[in-house]
């Protein structure tokens, strides 16, 4: 968890100001559990300092994401979730019922851990991977 005072550090260490909206989504981020939704940090967000427009919050996700002090996933099929863990090229297993999501640490080895049949030209330098499948507590019938 990262107190108000830390997220003005981290935002002032990225270039940023800081600002009220960015300080109270960076913490929600860090606050909540798993990989939240933008409704999700909304709320949250909302409870740590009241007022904070839905734009605000988008706004704040986006620039936060482009610094780098976030990560953002698009599992197919849901919303963009978010995450404080960013630089370490890890995957996510997402559970097709509930939509959860879990980190999933990568094989060891050199970065990427996986390189595509053909590159095209590319210089490939990150590998996102989403595993499908049933979490513990959807797999009850």
């Amino acid at each position: 968890m990262v107190s108000a005072g830390d997220t003005g550090d981290q935002l002032r260490a990225h270039g940023l100001r800081v600002t009220a909206p960015r300080t109270a989504v960076l913490q929600a981020v860090s606050e909540l559990p798993g990989h939240p939704d933008t409704e999700l940090i909304a709320h949250r967000a909302r409870a740590l300092i009241g007022r904070i427009s839905r734009q605000s919050v988008y706004d704040s996700l986006h620039t936060l994401t482009r610094v780098g002090l976030l990560r953002r996933i698009d599992p197919a099929g849901s919303p963009a979730r978010y995450e404080t863990r960013v630089g370490d090229n890890h995957h996510h297993l997402v559970c097709r019922v509930c939509g959860k999501v879990e980190d999933v640490d990568c094989a060891a080895g050199d970065l990427p851990r996986l390189v595509p049949s053909q590159a095209h030209g590319f210089s490939v330098v990150e590998t996102e991977v989403t595993f499908w499948g049933r979490c513990s507590a959807c797999q009850v019938d």
